[in-house]
């Protein structure tokens, strides 16, 4: 073999991998925004993370996921959704809650969104229907105002001597009154007289519970919201130190410390996430993509708060709890 043939072919083979890498598709990106931080979810995001690889996606293999947390400030999710926006991703999550699925939905119509709602997503203006969204987005609907009349029934079964229940919200939250006139409507059903307690940063929050520790033998009864999940740590030792009853809206508490929870497994909810982003990844359309909603509630029953506050858990609320915390 000649020299100059003997160079060429030697060129030619250092250059294969080089064509090779050239030629091989670009890593998807998926955009994240959630309301909270990553150190408030972790659990969530490893659900999350699940579904990714449920459809065959995992996160530095053949996915790439940019993270945009609002560290519980709502102001900063319009910057947060832009940036993603402009970055070109190939679709984008929407978590934490109202208003981050509203938001990321007015920062773009193109690209497509996976989301978690509280309420309805329809006359939130989200998707034309459950069964066939029709644009760029679909999700995962969760709670509802039926689950906030179950919680003020599951409290008045716990404490029924309780006669003004405190509704723990964020006013900010753009749910937030409609979660109000459920529990008005519940409260006055059962003969309660009910006080909103809006509570938007860390002072208010303790106000709140200041204010209701004022009002012997009531109970407090919280609302969904992000902000207040990711406070959740406190909420649960401020009810503690002042002896009130409190029933909330996701296992989490309950395991914080709280006395109660009624609502459905969040988890799942960001595994379906996942399983829809990966779908998507692979050419489904979110306008075909039912909307899912979370029919399956728990209930949570930390009986070592009960005990602390003398409450006698009656016998029917114990037979109908998923998990009992002892």
């Amino acid at each position: 073999m000649k020299r100059r043939e003997f160079i060429t072919l030697v060129g030619g083979a250092a250059a294969w991998p080089l064509i090779v890498r050239a030629q091989q598709p670009a890593m998807p990106v998926v955009g994240f925004v959630h309301i909270l931080s990553s150190e408030n979810v972790p659990h969530f995001l490893a659900a999350f993370h699940q579904g990714l690889k449920e459809v065959g996606f995992i996160e530095g293999q053949n996915v790439a996921i940019e993270y945009r947390w609002a560290h519980g400030q709502y102001d900063r999710l319009p910057q947060l959704a832009a940036d993603l926006v402009s970055r070109k991703v190939d679709v984008i999550a929407a978590l934490g809650g109202a208003p981050s699925p509203q938001i990321v939905e007015a920062a773009t119509r193109t690209i497509p969104i996976v989301f978690a709602a509280n309420g309805d997503p329809i006359t939130e203006g989200l998707v034309q229907s459950l069964a066939r969204p029709g644009g760029n987005a679909t999700g995962v609907s969760i709670f509802g105002t039926a689950a906030v009349a179950k919680r003020m029934q599951l409290l008045q079964e716990v404490v029924p001597q309780a006669s003004v229940v405190g509704f723990l919200m964020n006013p900010t939250n753009p749910n937030a009154n409609i979660e109000l006139n459920a529990a008005q409507t519940a409260a006055g059903s059962l003969g309660k007289e009910l006080r909103a307690i809006g509570a938007s940063s860390e002072d208010e929050i303790d106000a709140a519970f200041a204010s209701m520790a004022q009002q012997r033998g009531g109970a407090i009864l919280g609302a969904t919201d992000t902000f207040l999940f990711g406070r959740r740590n406190k909420i649960v030792s401020l009810a503690a130190h002042y002896r009130i009853p409190a029933l909330y809206y996701t296992r989490e508490f309950a395991e914080a410390g709280g006395l109660m929870a009624y609502g459905n497994r969040i988890t799942e909810t960001y595994r379906q996430v996942g399983i829809y982003i990966g779908r998507i990844l692979k050419g489904e359309k979110p306008a075909d993509l039912p909307v899912v909603q979370a029919t399956k509630y728990e209930l949570v029953i930390n009986l070592k708060v009960a005990k602390t506050l003398g409450i006698t858990i009656p016998s029917g609320v114990m037979s109908i709890a998923d998990e009992v915390i002892e």
